[in-house]
């Protein structure tokens, strides 16, 4: 762990030569045999080394006697810094020299608990120490140990305690009355309580006869099996409860400890299987005293107690989450209670962990697209739809089973416009991953891929507070309960590639690219005879708009935009994620962040474009439009958006950058699995409206070619989500509605 230089000398070693505080400094180094040099950098770069070496197990830090002279307060202070969360030392002392560097550590000392250490101990635990007495260190104990083996009569109150704390005083005096254990009050307690009034706290010592027979009776105990949860009752009715019966577990939580079969409930009973454990967060009490901190400090302790595993994480400042079983959450929950009235309880309430679906197996349920997929048979056959992005990277598993950018209708159309070149290949390669997400929301799925493990990694992304930015998230894998859901809103219509964004280049020249591939569709479907070879256009690319450059909607890249519809071909177009912006008030305020009307982008402003705003992935009707989502009306006056769809922590096919942090995360079988990813933006809720035109299209196949009707169609049938017009424009697309409504 130490980094560390030794420098050779070719001189002859001088006795005299001891490198010491008290000699010369320069005259020690000039007769040294060598120099070795204890770098604080060096020993963090070690760690880091190894604690990636590590993964999924945690690397901890051991500091030995003085850290090689560096002292044991600054390397566990650099450890620390670099996220090191447990230190092993090998003495007391060195424990406590940690200790005032570290104060939020882990600390395990190697040579023991020896005799008469417990309070110093204890003090070394720092907060959490403060927190629990002498008189309820018995009952929490018991608590965290056997609260799942209670029986219903046991909690209940007799006077102002439950009757099993009675139990437990009855059970102390029998075995102090047979010499088993001993009260001794420690003399340090003693010279602090002789300052005060309250009667002195005597802790409980094993005596001879006790620690022979302690393992014995700890062996007993634990033989009395827990107390088996009821189970479902076979008519499937509920059992008459009060509906707002309070406790320090969350109603959802409540039902994890009802079985749902008499079986479950034996083979945990006969010990042939294990309570699995759930997914749960820890609100903590922010009245208690001494303070939300020492809260913390106390639930870490109490998680320790009942062999919760690992530590639970902190989140916003109020919510610690882990994993605890049906027992370890009994045992939290009562040895909590053992402190008494609420403010010296740490927990409040505790809840599951609610399981999220952020993904286009579920957002196409949104927009309706599977229903219409099962009434209309609505898949986007005989369908091409451009999309106008990074570029769509075409071995992706998501585009092979259905041959969705390789098909001989499509296999000639894509273009790279960062370079001067005619290849197709090159669009087929997405170094940035926005626009293979975008494409795989269209079109693709993985029903037809021909793999032999067809392993498939869908992620989800946390907010990292280390990386505020979003630059580094924390990458978490979930389960997909049906890989073939993973899938485009028109799962067999084809794509075609048109990159326009990587290659560098200033805003003039990106913008003249994106209206360079617009020609470009005009140009093929001209050159086609009858029969477009292009029906739709997918633009998640644009700029903000001032009105004060151009009249609003004859910019440049709108007057192209229109001129391509006019021609027969859908666009669609991400209204843009510029809704939410940063003011500076005149007076002082902390709120500096606003809702802004007139924020649609270019070429979003366009007036025959079909421009989407963003929604909620799944209850949009609860949540409405996006925060982030570019609001109308336009700058001179019409209303936009023109729709909303979902584009909340969307999943979709991963490339480029967005394959690096679950490249990062190393999961397992990553090599060769179809792996997805997570974004959002109104980039993510525009190709929801492309796939859903272009499964219209595949159904009613006289409206190709006419766009400005396809428009009035999804717009008048769109669901209202009871949201503005300038919020929401028609409301949500619902594609189910488009096609009863022809």
């Amino acid at each position: 762990m130490c980094g560390m230089n030794i420098i050779p000398d070719p001189k002859s070693i001088p006795t005299s030569a001891v490198l010491s505080p008290e000699a010369d400094q320069e005259a020690a180094l000039a007769t040294a045999p060598g120099v070795l040099t204890v770098d604080l950098d060096a020993i963090v770069a070690n760690w880091r080394k190894l604690e990636k070496t590590a993964v999924p197990a945690e690397c901890a830090g051991v500091i030995k006697a003085d850290a090689y002279g560096c002292g044991v307060g600054p390397v566990a202070r650099a450890l620390a810094g670099a996220g090191c969360k447990t230190f092993f030392v090998a003495t007391l002392d060195e424990a406590r020299a940690a200790r005032a560097a570290i104060p939020s550590a882990a600390i395990y000392v190697l040579s023991g608990f020896f005799q008469n250490s417990g309070e110093a101990f204890a003090a070394l635990n720092g907060p959490a120490s403060t927190v629990i007495s002498g008189d309820e260190a018995e009952v929490l104990a018991v608590a965290a140990q056997f609260a799942s083996r209670f029986g219903p009569e046991d909690r209940l109150y007799k006077g102002d305690r439950p009757r099993w704390h009675q139990f437990v005083d009855d059970a102390v005096k029998r075995l102090v009355d047979q010499k088993a254990v001993s009260r001794r009050t420690p003399r340090a307690t003693k010279a602090k309580q002789a300052e005060t009034t309250e009667p002195p706290v005597a802790a409980l010592r094993l005596t001879a006869i006790g620690q022979r027979g302690v393992d014995a009776a700890c062996e007993h105990a634990l033989e009395q099996t827990e107390r088996a949860l009821p189970t479902t009752p076979s008519t499937g009715q509920a059992r008459d409860q009060d509906p707002v019966l309070g406790g320090v577990l969350t109603p959802p939580l409540r039902e994890k400890f009802v079985q749902n079969s008499d079986t479950e409930a034996a083979l945990l009973q006969a010990g042939l299987a294990q309570p699995q454990p759930e997914p749960i967060m820890i609100e903590l009490n922010l009245n208690f005293q001494p303070g939300v901190a020492e809260a913390v400090q106390r639930v870490l302790f109490l998680w320790r107690l009942v062999g919760g595993a690992g530590e639970p994480v902190e989140l916003a400042d109020q919510y610690l989450a882990g994993e605890l079983s049906t027992s370890q959450l009994e045992g939290i929950v009562a040895a909590d209670a053992a402190a008494g009235d609420w403010p010296k309880r740490a927990i409040y309430r505790i809840w599951p962990d609610f399981e999220v679906h952020p993904q286009i197996d579920g957002s196409g349920a949104t927009i309706k697209a599977r229903a219409a997929q099962r009434t209309f048979e609505s898949f986007g056959d005989g369908i091409v739809w451009a999309v106008v992005d990074s570029g769509v990277q075409a071995d992706h598993p998501h585009f092979l089973g259905y041959e969705t950018l390789n098909h001989e209708s499509v296999k000639d159309l894509h273009r790279d416009f960062t370079v001067d070149s005619d290849d197709p290949n090159l669009a087929l390669v997405d170094d940035d991953g926005h626009g293979t997400h975008v494409a795989g929301i269209i079109a693709g799925g993985l029903e037809k891929w021909e793999s032999p493990t067809r392993t498939v990694i869908a992620t989800q992304k946390r907010f990292n507070p280390a990386s505020p930015d979003d630059g580094f998230p924390i990458v978490q894998t979930r389960e997909v309960s049906d890989i073939n859901r993973l899938a485009g809103m028109a799962p067999h219509a084809k794509l075609v590639s048109l990159k326009v964004l990587g290659g560098g280049g200033n805003l003039t020249m990106r913008v003249s690219r994106v209206m360079r591939a617009l020609a470009y569709v005009r140009e093929k479907n001209a050159a086609s005879d009858k029969l477009l070879r292009i029906h739709g256009v997918n633009l998640s690319v644009g700029y903000e708009f001032a009105a004060e450059w151009y009249a609003c909607g004859q910019s440049p890249l709108c007057v192209e935009v229109d001129k391509t519809v006019r021609s027969g071909v859908v666009v669609v177009v991400a209204a843009g994620n510029t809704g939410y912006v940063t003011l500076n008030p005149k007076f002082a305020t902390d709120v500096t962040k606003f809702t802004a009307a007139m924020t649609i982008n270019d070429p979003g402003n366009a007036e025959r474009a079909i421009t989407v705003g963003s929604t909620h992935r799944d209850s949009p009707h609860t949540f409405g439009v996006s925060y982030f989502s570019s609001r109308g009306p336009t700058g001179d006056g019409r209303r936009k958006p023109d729709l909303v769809a979902p584009g909340e922590r969307i999943t979709s096919a991963a490339a480029g950058k967005n394959l690096e942090p679950v490249k990062a995360a190393k999961p397992e079988g990553f090599e060769g699995a179809a792996v997805y990813v997570e974004d959002s933006g109104t980039s993510m809720a525009a190709p929801h409206v492309s796939g859903a035109i272009a499964a219209f299209l595949s159904v009613q196949r006289e409206m190709i070619g006419r766009p400005d009707d396809i428009k009035q169609i999804f717009v008048s049938s769109a669901i209202t989500l009871g949201r503005d017009p300038a919020f929401e424009g028609g409301g949500l697309v619902d594609l189910l509605r488009a096609l009863e409504s022809v």
